[in-house]
């Protein structure tokens, strides 16, 4: 039986589709300002011709080869850190040289190679830029604001922060591929690299074994990806041995900062542990390049699966569109975007923070207009590390209007709804 038959049951009347094609033309004028710049912009994939110029021109400045490139152990050592450097990669006026030295009497910082190349050498405003180049922001920035994790609070054992009842967080170490300039713990970054040792570990782990009610242990630092196979080989089969241990993830934003990590002896050696979990961070568009790609795409053959959590930070991504387009690029490559969380207020940061209004925007401009795979948590982080609590939009306006409910649905359609009476109905 042909569908157009009138006694099949999809069949549809003409005159009812054209009603169907004119709502499809009225969700389409919903997102015709996002259609009309998307592709403008900048991402990771359609700024490779700049990006290749900028590799070409660092490989030159830190003398190294296309088959360094391709090596993390030559970016962390070959880590951009002083402005005599940065100065032959980005153009920097002397003014903003002196800025940057005098603001890294105070905070370190240091850019891999790989991610200055996803910069824009011209442009002050690149997102790229604004993430790992410090400024005389930060250095101007004195009000003195406790630890966002409030340690004695949430640190029951060596290296353990605790915020919830059934996973903890292993701080392993302390060192980055880039030290971000939001960084939630830059001022509390020792100004000697460390990776905290088995001694120390075996604390932590004790712990976890003492916890019968944890379930879920979260690995970073730092970053996670900078331990050796080895050690983080070891410290996944110790987790392993604990009965109640589910769940084992990793804190790495080497994926967005460095994917070169992503080697093959690593995602052998995370093969052989699961269930494995990653959480990366990409803040911009900028970011996706075929690299990460690469990254993930070897992580997800591993079978370890990626998540992302991403900053909402002032001038960089608290635009309803760039979002937009930094969740879509994120699917592309198979991350899905898990959370948006709010820039905190901390000392040396808080130039980056925007009106938790942008961050309720933009999940306003995401539920509905996009797939619902697309859409993450906004979250604030609750003060001395009570926990993660998450913000939405509006949609419930009256649980109780004549016996129903009233809502808006993402369109701006308000609508009632006849719910189950508490009670009734009872068996």
């Amino acid at each position: 039986m042909s569908i157009t038959d009138p006694s099949h049951p999809m069949y549809v009347p003409e005159e009812n589709r054209e009603i169907a094609r004119e709502r499809a033309k009225a969700y389409v004028e919903m997102v015709s300002d996002y259609l009309e710049i998307r592709d403008t912009i900048p991402t990771g994939f359609n700024q490779q011709e700049q990006i290749q110029m900028n590799r070409k021109r660092i490989l030159k400045v830190l003398g190294g080869n296309e088959r360094e490139w391709d090596d993390w152990n030559w970016h962390f050592k070959n880590a951009i850190r002083d402005t005599a450097i940065l100065s032959k990669i980005i153009q920097l006026t002397d003014e903003e040289l002196q800025e940057i030295e005098k603001t890294g009497t105070q905070y370190r910082w240091s850019i891999s190679p790989y991610f200055a190349s996803l910069m824009d050498p011209e442009d002050r405003d690149c997102p790229i830029r604004k993430q790992v180049v410090p400024t005389i922001l930060e250095y101007l920035d004195k009000k003195e604001i406790e630890d966002p994790y409030a340690i004695i609070y949430n640190s029951p054992a060596p290296l353990i922060t605790r915020l919830y009842a059934d996973r903890l967080i292993i701080n392993a170490t302390n060192i980055c591929s880039v030290f971000c300039r939001h960084c939630l713990r830059k001022k509390d970054i020792d100004t000697v690299d460390r990776i905290y040792p088995k001694d120390e570990m075996k604390a932590a782990l004790q712990y976890i074994k003492d916890s019968p009610e944890i379930r879920d242990v979260l690995i970073t630092g730092g970053d996670a990806l900078i331990l050796s196979d080895d050690y983080l080989d070891w410290i996944l089969s110790e987790l392993e041995k604990i009965p109640h241990i589910e769940i084992m993830r990793l804190g790495s934003r080497m994926i967005a900062t460095l994917p070169q990590r992503v080697t093959p002896e690593l995602c052998e050696m995370l093969s052989r542990h699961n269930p494995v979990y990653l959480n990366t961070q990409f803040n911009h568009p900028k970011e996706i390049t075929p690299e990460a790609q690469n990254a993930v795409d070897r992580l997800i053959r591993s079978g370890v699966l990626v998540g992302n959590q991403s900053v909402l930070l002032k001038g960089i991504n608290n635009d309803k569109n760039v979002m937009k387009k930094l969740v879509h690029e994120l699917l592309r490559i198979r991350v899905r975007p898990y959370y948006i969380f709010n820039c905190k207020k901390l000392q040396g940061i808080r130039h980056f923070r925007a009106p938790i209004a942008d961050g309720l925007n933009i999940m306003e401009n995401l539920r509905g207009y996009t797939s619902g795979l697309a859409v993450p948590t906004f979250i604030i982080t609750a003060p001395e590390g009570k926990g993660k609590t998450p913000l939405a939009p509006t949609y419930l306006l009256n649980i109780n209007r004549n016996g129903k409910v009233l809502f808006r649905t993402w369109g701006g359609y308000v609508c009632e709804y006849e719910d189950e009476i508490p009670g009734e109905n009872a068996g």
